[in-house]
């Protein structure tokens, strides 16, 4: 009976051993899978400096903006009409020239975007971390756009009006809409400040750009290239709904 009393004991014992063990890996492991304040930052930093810096990358290119038909820049529908009229008096390599140096320009301003994004990455505090992290979709992306628009407006504008003052552009384009905009008979009026409207279209691509890439990061895997990218990403993955 004593024997058996012990043997019982020991069995106990052992079961509870196991039971402990499995929670307590359970435990561990769901302690590794969370990443630590600096973990979660340094991953979602490293993802936005993968992103930005591959948007970057592709369209501060040669052709990025020119031989791309998705994101090439045209004239403004408006000023289309100045435009065809200056192709009829046969100046339509003259227009096309002015075409190619807006988006030249583009791609020269896109360059100073990575020094921005940067900064905005830098300072972002752990409790944005965070939020960007499992935020989703464009979180980090919406993160950019809200911390850099006005830096970024003001450091791509000098670039594209050197584009633009190479051609010869900027003070004839000027003059020539503000003769449009006089005509009595013309009741839609003309902005003649085609540096803003470039300057918001290269915008719209460069973020169109980094969400994009954001989002292939977080949909696949294989994009995360460094460890704290998988871990911060991977916790991420589990915050899903």
């Amino acid at each position: 009976m004593k024997k058996l009393l012990i043997v019982s004991i020991i069995s106990v014992s052992l079961i509870s051993c196991d039971v402990l063990k499995t929670v307590a890996t359970e435990v561990a492991t769901d302690v590794l899978s969370t990443p630590t304040s600096t973990e979660a930052a340094g991953g979602l930093k490293d993802a936005l400096k993968q992103g930005f810096g591959n948007g970057v990358n592709v369209l501060s290119a040669a052709g990025g903006f020119n031989k791309n038909s998705a994101i090439r820049i045209l004239l403004p529908s408006d000023a289309q009409k100045i435009a065809d009229k200056l192709r009829s008096l046969g100046m339509g390599t003259q227009v096309d020239n002015v075409i190619n140096k807006l988006n030249e320009g583009a791609e020269a301003a896109v360059l100073t975007a990575k020094p921005i994004f940067m900064d905005a990455v830098t300072n972002m505090s752990f409790t944005d971390a965070m939020g960007i992290l499992t935020g989703g979709k464009g979180a980090a992306t919406s993160y950019l756009k809200q911390n850099t628009t006005t830096a970024l407006t003001n450091a791509f504008k000098p670039k594209i009006q050197e584009s633009l003052d190479k051609v010869g552009f900027t003070a004839n384009w000027a003059d020539l809409v503000n003769i449009y905009n006089k005509n009595p008979l013309i009741t839609n009026k003309l902005n003649p400040d085609l540096n803003g409207y470039v300057t918001e279209k290269a915008l719209v691509a460069l973020f169109n750009k980094v969400e994009e890439e954001e989002n292939a990061i977080r949909e696949n895997p294989a994009k995360r290239a460094t460890d704290l990218m998988v871990k911060a990403f991977k916790y991420a993955d589990s915050k899903k709904i």
